[in-house]
């Protein structure tokens, strides 16, 4: 059950980042491309911990698609898949454990914390509109930036003593991973199924306004109630899919995304020029313009 997800077939996009910013500080710090196996273990903590939280996820909404296949709760049911996603969970524990390091063990731990508090998040919803937006940001931080942002800052902390980059790394990391969920939302509304991997207005099904409904709730004030309902009467949806579409949510969602990429980049230049630096560069690009 858990060497189901590790099939190659996922993205690596937050193992991949982090061995980038693990050797970007190495080079920053003493020149060294190197990656030490200690950090190489973060990228593949960081992935462990995002494919039980996908594990888990898809039990919370009875999700039955996940990378173009179905879920592991699907096959196994949802008891052997809550099972699996706390024994990846363990093995990253176990992993961390062992790298030795107790500020590293910190940062990944508030990972953990990050996601339930998160879906906590997910699970309530706010009346006014302000407090909505800025609940919806601090969620997106805490179920998807968190992992990137501590990531990044743990490998930066395993590379030199300078809290000038674990901070750098750090805001890189978050920015960026709440720009890749920013753009997650677009693809709900702009991508179809078969692209994606899962059902596309997946988000609205499940009751959830993000960013391209919020935006589109400034156009039409209607959305309100249905947001407010979470969408839960007949027709709802396909409402609210059509007001989104009417709108500029989409775009005015890209912009925030190309927002939050602008300040990761001005974050990263402030490291020393290394080719592991520009692909970081380049990651913001990519992130912005995937359409899965």
């Amino acid at each position: 059950m858990c060497d189901y997800y590790f099939d190659g077939k996922g993205k690596a996009f937050r193992p991949m980042l982090v061995v980038l910013m693990a050797r970007a500080c190495n080079i920053h710090y003493n020149n060294c491309r190197e990656v030490h196996p200690s950090q190489r273990t973060i990228a593949e903590i960081s992935e462990m911990i995002h494919t039980a939280s996908l594990v888990h996820d898809d039990v919370i909404d009875g999700s039955d698609s996940r990378r173009g296949k179905q879920t592991v709760s699907g096959i196994w049911g949802e008891r052997k898949a809550v099972l699996a996603g706390d024994l990846m969970l363990s093995v990253a524990a176990v992993a961390m454990a062992r790298i030795g390091n107790t500020t590293v063990i910190a940062l990944i731990s508030q990972i953990a914390i990050d996601l339930v508090r998160g879906e906590f998040l997910q699970l309530g919803s706010k009346e006014n509109e302000n407090e909505r937006f800025s609940h919806y940001i601090e969620k997106t931080f805490k179920k998807t930036a968190s992992l990137i942002a501590n990531s990044c800052k743990a490998v930066s902390v395993l590379a030199c003593p300078d809290p000038a980059v674990h901070e750098i790394a750090y805001q890189y990391g978050k920015n960026i991973g709440i720009a890749f969920q920013l753009i997650d939302d677009v693809l709900d509304f702009t991508s179809c199924a078969d692209q994606l991997g899962k059902p596309a207005a997946a988000d609205l099904k499940l009751g959830l306004a993000t960013g391209p409904v919020l935006f589109a709730c400034q156009q039409f004030p209607e959305l309100n109630d249905l947001i407010m309902r979470r969408f839960s009467l007949p027709g709802d949806v396909e409402r609210a899919w059509q007001y989104v579409l009417q709108s500029d949510g989409v775009r005015q969602t890209t912009y925030l995304a190309q927002s939050y990429c602008n300040q990761a980049v001005q974050e990263i230049r402030k490291l020393q020029p290394s080719p592991e630096r520009e692909a970081l560069i380049q990651l913001t690009e990519i992130v912005l313009t995937r359409d899965k």
